[in-house]
């Protein structure tokens, strides 16, 4: 009997574990860490617009971009904490030196060399309601022709616009 009840609670906590990994809007990304006693948590009745600022190459080459790996830890701790979908409005904006990360895998390959590090999270983000913005001007300085672009990624005129644009509609910037 103590088998049993041993077994079928031990069953009960793996299946918990599970389906919180399944309810995990970015799979395999990261949460942020649970603090005992933390006075502010996500509230789900909050609308949260977030602009994540894409604007430096990451510092460890072939690694995903410090950056991206942060949007995707902000929105499964919003999901956590029970803020739903319609209640999260992230954005990235993606510019200067992290231009190239908008770039679909083969073309990312033949300007580098390697895969685009980025190109799974970017999918997953996108998968998990993220919008992705790239500036006009990088892409034309960077000579990035736009079927290289992942068709994920929205190219606008400028970064300027877009983060100027986004923080009038209640957006707050992160990075840069």
């Amino acid at each position: 009997m103590k088998k049993s009840f041993f077994y079928a609670t031990a069953l009960l906590a793996m299946s918990a574990g599970l389906s919180f990994a399944q309810e995990l809007a970015v799979p395999g990304a990261e949460v942020a860490k649970d603090v005992p006693n933390a006075k502010l948590t996500p509230n789900p009745k909050t609308t949260y617009k977030v602009l994540f600022d894409v604007a430096r190459e990451t510092p460890k080459e072939g690694e995903v971009n410090p950056m991206l790996a942060a949007t995707a830890r902000y929105v499964n701790t919003l999901a956590k904490y029970g803020v739903n979908a319609d209640h999260r409005k992230i954005a990235v904006i993606f510019h200067q030196g992290g231009t190239d990360y908008i770039m679909k895998n083969d073309a990312y390959k033949e300007r580098h060399g390697k895969d685009n590090p980025n190109a799974a999270i970017i999918l997953a983000l996108k998968k998990a309601g993220v919008e992705f913005h790239v500036c006009g001007q990088a892409v034309l300085g960077r000579k990035i022709d736009q079927k290289d672009i992942m068709p994920e990624i929205q190219v606008d005129l400028w970064a300027l616009t877009t983060i100027i644009e986004l923080e009038q509609q209640g957006y707050v910037r992160i990075g840069g």
